[in-house]
């Protein structure tokens, strides 16, 4: 009897000794968040792939990303519709920030801060610099994954506050980002297939006429702009605003259409085919790229500019706030009465 109840204890002192040496092992949230800023300022590059869904309602969009960056401020991200049959790339290098759009040969320089100006969700610094803010970031260590839920930093979209990033516990690299809403509704998800630091980059890889060379062979010949376009309303407007005019006016490209909305705030939407560049040549904007979710669009102080599909759009007041153009942007869904 001795005998059992020594080996019992025994058995007993050795399991608490594994389970103590177990919790020993278990890295702590500040642990994991000094290992993430460690592995950001000792990695010199990176490339990534992932598959970027962003719910629009009942026609989520799915895009193709591909994310290439080289210290200290070179980035190259390629969005990628395969249903739509287009691409946009967001460059920056030496010469500034660019936003090509390869099917109409256009090309955007803007005097900006990107991607340091808010959160980017493709972005590995971005990510970490995010969780580094949230002093009430919650942490959960799993068994491959260390998962992070924190706050958001979008400048102009109040509407998405969280978000939940998973990171690979063998090399620090993200496997996924969920972005939600205010009932907590997952709007934005990323999900990266590949992700690898210290990558090689030839000089030309964040050159803006060479992306724009190389992404127009992969822009099949369909994604050419229509002779005619379905004219599109927003289905979100700010409260106690209305459409109260809507003409065409017929111009030498086409057909342009002005809708004029009033009430306790007022705005003006035209919408017109696009035309492809016959050169490419870099417009300069005074404005910042605002991800629309479908688009990539210039917005400054009293406007915001964008192409989708074929067509140019542009929203003008002096009465919006950023915050509500880019809200009545993202809900061009609906369909013109006319």
């Amino acid at each position: 009897m001795k005998k059992v109840r020594k080996s019992f204890v025994l058995l007993l002192t050795g399991l608490l000794a594994v389970l103590i040496l177990s919790a020993c092992g278990q890295k702590s949230q500040e642990d994991v968040v000094t290992g993430l800023d460690e592995k950001a300022k000792e990695y010199t590059s990176y490339k990534a792939k992932a598959k970027m869904t962003i719910e629009t309602g009942s026609d989520p969009q799915v895009y193709n990303v591909e994310i290439w960056h080289k210290k200290p401020s070179l980035y190259r991200v390629y969005l990628e519709n395969p249903k739509k049959d287009q691409n946009q790339v967001i460059l920056r290098n030496e010469n500034g920030v660019f936003v090509l759009t390869p099917s109409l040969n256009k090309s955007f320089r803007f005097q900006s801060d990107w991607p340091n100006n808010s959160s980017q969700v493709y972005l590995f610094e971005s990510l970490v610099k995010d969780i580094q803010n949230d002093s009430d970031a919650v942490f959960t260590s799993k068994e491959s994954e260390y998962v992070f839920e924190t706050k958001t930093n979008y400048q102009h979209n109040k509407m998405l506050p969280t978000q939940e990033i998973t990171f690979n516990k063998k090399d620090m690299s993200p496997l996924s980002v969920k972005v939600m809403d205010t009932d907590r509704k997952v709007m934005v998800k990323v999900e990266f297939s590949s992700f690898q630091f210290n990558k090689q980059f030839d000089k030309e890889s964040f050159d803006e006429k060479k992306n724009m060379t190389l992404s127009q062979m992969d822009v099949a010949t369909s994604a050419k702009p229509s002779d005619s376009f379905a004219v599109k309303t927003p289905l979100e407007l700010p409260l106690g605003v209305k459409l109260l005019e809507e003409k065409d006016i017929s111009t030498e490209d086409g057909k342009r259409v002005i809708m004029t909305y009033g009430g306790e705030k007022s705005f003006t939407l035209i919408q017109e085919k696009a035309q492809v560049a016959k050169a490419s040549s870099s417009v300069t904007l005074n404005a910042e790229p605002v991800n629309l979710g479908y688009t990539i669009g210039a917005l400054s102080d009293a406007s915001l500019t964008w192409t989708y599909e074929g067509v140019d759009y542009l929203l003008s007041s002096k009465d919006l706030s950023q915050e509500e153009m880019v809200t009545v942007a993202k809900s061009m869904k609906g369909q013109s009465s006319k």
